[in-house]
């Protein structure tokens, strides 16, 4: 295991308020991988760590510990709904293009 990845994957997927499924689900492997990969007993492929940096808007360095920090802005979305949250998300990658 990569030191500090399952803590890294943890704390990203509730920051994004998803569920284990949600991200098993949004990078095509069963729940019970990404609890491995948050317990520390299972290490995601490179696909998989890949899949992960896109979910979660980091770098692969980040997840692997090279970098310290993630270098983008959040946003507070705490009080929109799922669907205000992926319509802001379309909004921000519209600008980008």
């Amino acid at each position: 295991m990569i030191k500090g990845l399952n803590e890294k994957l943890q704390a990203l997927r509730k920051q994004y308020r998803l569920s284990q499924k949600d991200v098993a689900n949004a990078i095509d492997v069963s729940p019970s991988i990404i609890s491995g990969y948050e317990t520390g007993e299972r290490t995601p492929s490179l696909e998989n760590l890949l899949a992960l940096s896109y979910l979660y808007r980091c770098s692969t360095d980040y997840l692997l510990g090279k970098e310290k920090e993630i270098f983008f802005e959040t946003i507070d979305t705490s009080s929109l709904n799922q669907l205000q949250v992926q319509r802001l998300a379309a909004f921000i990658d519209s600008l980008k293009t």
